[in-house]
């Protein structure tokens, strides 16, 4: 039996759900906005205000530390800094919201990678009194690289500063020009006060020469769209299920979750990299048959013809597959401690297939103050931008990242210990990548 194949209303109105992040400086103030997001939309429990109030007493402060609400580590609340990505989970009357407050520290930067991945809209936050630093340009270039649609400027602290709208003005040009020029597509400056709560939930009395949005406002009307199914069919295979049972005895079918667009009985797929081809006989979505199935739906295909599929496979339509090749061209951000060298042997993982490679070049560093592109650096250090060539011992089935961040992302890992090296966007660049350089390896990595 078949059940109805109308998509359900929540993938297409695009305004239920958004997932956000908040990045900055060393005490910019992220936490404190969060908190005060929480706190002033009353999406915070008696018991969790009650422990915050008390940790604040414990440090002297006679005021809540709203900054608490987030920083769940007792290393975090003990140091008074945030450490790790905290998540948390809010709902108002027009929207819920998935956020994700990281780190200011540059060792931590990484960490922002994280929570950005997959966030449509970043709120960096500026310290009014500082202006944009260092690590205000490295939050804009990772949302620019990430792809994420909206960027919020939340100039912060604008209570030291006399709310002085010249001071305002002045750092909002400053990073909408940076940032327009790494390609983010649209900014909203907002002037606010995480600590008093100006211009966060209600309008801020103290700055009537500011006419816009405030935070929240903005989180509530930005236009999301969650439509993936308008995105390239994409069906990373998770598991093969063959229960061999005398009631299923020729029962084969593969189990993941759609990547991105949709997938329907009849329909002409091709498996990638083998390029064999056949028909979705069967469609399976929670126990029941169904003709059409969409991202981010979990279900079980099963084709029309008996071929090798495993693990690590990816279904395609037949006339929409993308090309597989050996030479990944991409922008990694590196997340690990130690450097990653031309030469070095990784891991790479796409989707659920995990492959061996070789880091056959870095053809560049990006030098955030300026945009430019330090060529040939030898190695990436944590917290470095750079272009890669790699190499990899068998082919993958990879899209832009510009066309897809879920199939155009990728892992690079450290084969001895499972240490995640660097996060890379296939083919995302800020600069034109030289030519390929060949590297000799002796111990069978060569490709």
């Amino acid at each position: 039996m078949s059940t109805s194949t109308e998509q359900p209303a929540d993938l297409t109105t695009a305004t239920t759900l958004l997932r956000f992040a908040t990045a900055g400086s060393v005490d910019d103030g992220k936490s404190t906005l969060v908190g005060r997001l929480l706190h002033d939309s009353k999406s915070v429990l008696a018991d969790q205000l009650e422990a915050v109030e008390h940790a604040s007493r414990s440090r002297g402060q006679e005021a809540p530390d709203l900054a608490l609400l987030t920083d769940g580590l007792r290393a975090e609340r003990e140091q008074g800094i945030t450490i790790d990505v905290a998540y948390r989970y809010f709902a108002t009357a027009r929207r819920r919201f998935i956020l994700a407050d990281t780190p200011g520290h540059v060792q931590y930067t990484r960490n922002m990678v994280t929570g950005a991945s997959t966030a449509e809209l970043a709120v960096v936050l500026v310290d009014a009194r500082n202006g944009v630093v260092e690590q205000t340009r490295r939050h804009a270039a990772v949302a620019a690289l990430l792809r994420v649609p909206h960027v919020v400027l939340a100039v912060n602290k604008m209570d030291l500063v006399d709310y002085a709208e010249p001071v305002f003005a002045a750092i909002a040009e400053e990073f909408t020009t940076y940032a327009s020029e790494l390609g983010v597509p649209e900014i909203t400056a907002i002037p606010i006060s995480a600590l008093t709560g100006d211009n966060v939930v209600e309008p801020s009395a103290n700055m009537d020469w500011y006419g816009g949005p405030t935070v929240l406002e903005h989180l509530e009307t930005v236009p999301v769209s969650h439509d993936l199914t308008a995105c390239h069919a994409r069906f990373p295979v998770q598991y093969v299920i063959r229960p061999q049972t005398a009631e299923h005895p020729d029962y084969r079918g593969y189990a993941g979750q759609i990547a991105a667009g949709a997938f329907r009985v009849g329909e002409a797929v091709t498996v990638l990299p083998s390029g064999k081809t056949s028909t979705i006989a069967a469609i399976d979505a929670l126990g029941e048959s169904v003709d059409i199935a969409w991202a981010p739906q979990s279900v079980t295909i099963r084709l029309a013809d008996d071929i090798d599929v495993s693990r690590g496979d990816l279904l395609a339509p037949s006339g929409d597959a993308p090309a597989t090749s050996q030479d990944v061209e991409a922008t990694v951000c590196h997340v690990a401690d130690q450097p990653l060298a031309v030469g070095q042997r990784v891991l790479l993982k796409h989707t659920t297939r995990t492959v061996k490679a070789i880091v056959k070049d870095i053809p560049s560093r990006l030098t955030l103050d300026d945009l430019s592109q330090h060529p040939d650096p030898g190695q990436l250090v944590a917290n470095d931008i750079g272009r890669v060539v790699v190499r990899t011992a068998e082919p993958l089935a990879l899209d832009a990242y510009a066309d897809s961040r879920r199939t155009g992302s990728f892992l690079l890992i450290d084969p001895a210990d499972g240490t995640t090296l660097a996060a890379g966007m296939a083919g995302e660049s800020f600069a034109t990548a030289k030519a390929v350089v060949t590297v000799e390896d002796e111990e069978g990595w060569d490709f």
